[in-house]
């Protein structure tokens, strides 16, 4: 920590001028408003866990996007259900998942904030829960440096000093975290087009969602009619909600994946340290920066790197099919189609939703890595199989493509092959055992017979 001074407290002013003063610079008339918002952030509810939830909930709500959100009008409403509509009146033109729900939400941003809050629980506490357990135990002495602790007190006795700083470093943690979490959440809900944007599944009830406000402002930034620009929308969400409600080890498979990413970060101790020395209790905006950058570091584990690549894989292979079906879907019905997509990987190529929220919320850089690849993927295996054919592919994970596949699809094909040739090779070989028994079987029938035949002219000599 810097000089060893917690908290944003310094060491005393050396001014020969103030030198009869012990406080040095320290307003009193700021100790109220300083240990109110110390009480505040420490007494808050929703800290018992890792995360303080409600006030993740109250920062997120006090962000700009939050601030200029005005709900969403009747018209609006309209206009989603009637896109949503549409868009499952086309999708069922090119992919086999039915439609999930006949329904639709019009969410302003405060309500996108709202609803998805308990999918991010899921996301986030395993990284929270490391972050609280490594400040509790720099808040308990250890780790800490030794210079200038008197002779006669050694690191246990300081230890045990400590130990009732614990609870408090837990609720700091908590706080800190809670923070930091709606800073990122209330930003991104100005930024979300619908619940799917950010790849992963952040609903349950399989209705499509979309925030109006932001996709009207995303459409005046690209010069697209918002109409056109809200059923693309609604055609990408009514696509991701058919493959999330149709496959069901997706979206467990998805939050796995995340924590097993967040399982391997390690932690820089040394950041944590400054960034803790630096938080200003009379300034509850600065534990929104405590946690913004630097605390998370990527090991070079093959685990890690392993978790990394099956979640950036499996990510490419769900927006790659909700690119190829959007795109069969409205190839002919869209006129502006091409210069949505294009907006798109714009957007994606710049940091969209999923990149900004995983390396601010996570520490995971998550980037749109093989998303070609992966739609190509989907375009060979609809031309091999047709629309059934490609779509029984999400019946088990193992039968999707590798990352290693999606470099080089001829190697997944390859593979396939030697698979379709051993299942006919054993089909064949169980036709040929089945004839075999049936012949054998007729054999037995046919000598059986023989000898019922042979001994029936020595009974009728007997008698005669």
């Amino acid at each position: 920590m810097s000089g060893n001074f917690p908290f944003g407290f310094q060491p005393p002013d050396d001014d020969p001028d103030r030198k009869n003063n012990p406080l040095g610079d320290f307003d009193m008339s700021q100790l109220g408003s300083m240990l109110e918002n110390l009480g505040r952030m420490m007494q808050s509810g929703g800290g018992d866990g890792s995360v303080n939830w409600d006030m993740a909930n109250q920062v997120a709500r006090s962000t700009q996007p939050q601030k200029d959100d005005n709900g969403v009008s009747s018209p609006e409403r309209s206009a989603v259900d009637d896109a949503t509509r549409l868009a499952n009146l086309w999708l069922g033109e090119s992919e086999s998942f039915p439609a999930t729900s006949t329904e639709s939400h019009s969410w302003s941003r405060g309500e996108w904030v709202a609803g998805t809050l308990p999918a991010w629980k899921q996301i986030i506490t395993p990284v929270a829960d490391q972050v609280q357990s490594t400040m509790g135990t720099m808040m308990t002495g250890q780790g800490l440096p030794t210079e200038g602790l008197p002779p006669e007190l050694d690191m246990g006795q300081l230890s045990e000093m400590l130990g009732p700083l614990t609870g408090m470093a837990k609720q700091m943690g908590s706080a800190m975290f809670g923070s930091q979490v709606g800073q990122g959440l209330g930003t991104l809900s100005g930024e979300v087009l619908c619940s799917s944007d950010i790849g992963i599944p952040l609903t349950e009830d399989g209705v499509p969602t979309i925030v109006p406000r932001n996709v009207n402002e995303f459409a005046d930034g690209i010069d697209i009619p918002r109409q056109d620009v809200l059923l693309f929308i609604a055609l990408r969400e009514c696509a991701h909600q058919r493959l999330y409600t149709h496959v069901p080890w997706l979206r467990a498979r998805l939050e796995e994946s995340v924590d097993a990413y967040a399982r391997g970060i390690s932690l820089d101790t040394s950041a944590i340290e400054e960034a803790v020395s630096n938080v200003d209790p009379s300034n509850p905006e600065s534990l929104q920066e405590v946690l913004g950058g630097g605390v998370f570091e990527l090991s070079d584990s093959p685990e890690q790197k392993a978790a990394l690549a099956r979640l950036e894989t499996l990510l490419a292979l769900i927006e790659g099919w909700v690119d190829f079906v959007v795109d069969e879907a409205a190839s002919d019905k869209l006129p502006k189609l091409a210069q949505l997509n294009e907006a798109m990987r714009r957007r994606r190529a710049a940091g969209g939703p999923a990149e900004k929220t995983f390396a601010q919320l996570v520490g995971l850089e998550l980037r749109p890595r093989r998303l070609r690849e992966a739609t190509q993927f989907w375009r060979e295996i609809t031309d091999k199989r047709g629309l059934e054919g490609r779509d029984a592919v999400w019946e088990h994970p193992d039968l999707l493509p590798s990352a290693d596949d999606l470099d080089d699809l001829s190697q997944f094909w390859a593979r396939e092959a030697a698979v379709a040739d051993f299942a006919a090779q054993l089909d064949a070989g169980a036709i040929a055992a089945s004839i075999e028994s049936e012949d054998s079987s007729d054999g037995q029938d046919s000598g059986t017979a023989e000898e019922t035949d042979g001994d029936e002219p020595d009974k009728g000599s007997g008698d005669s």
